[in-house]
């Protein structure tokens, strides 16, 4: 079955919550997270989390991030960044 953006969603906060537990590095999270954008189908999704143990189902958001949530979202997003950076300069140089 195809994937939706909403599985990917839901995948991505499972890989959130298991890196803020301190079982993915932020690499390692970001390795995923392309793994996620790259998925067609729901089991190339289930292949970002198949190592993971299952977490227990979260409360629905409150409708605000938390300082920690925001504080995790940019540290993530830096990461990206740099991981793109690092990547380009690679290419170029190489």
């Amino acid at each position: 079955m195809r994937a939706s953006d909403e599985d990917r969603e839901r995948v991505i906060a499972t890989l959130q919550r298991h890196t803020e537990a301190g079982r993915l590095t932020l690499d390692e999270f970001a390795d995923r997270v392309g793994t996620v954008y790259a998925a067609k189908t729901i089991d190339d999704l289930r292949v970002a989390t198949v190592d993971l143990p299952v977490l227990a189902p979260v409360a629905a958001p409150s409708g605000t991030a938390t300082s920690n949530e925001r504080q995790l979202l940019l540290t993530f997003l830096l990461a990206v960044v740099a991981v793109a950076l690092i990547g380009t300069a690679y290419a170029l140089f190489h």
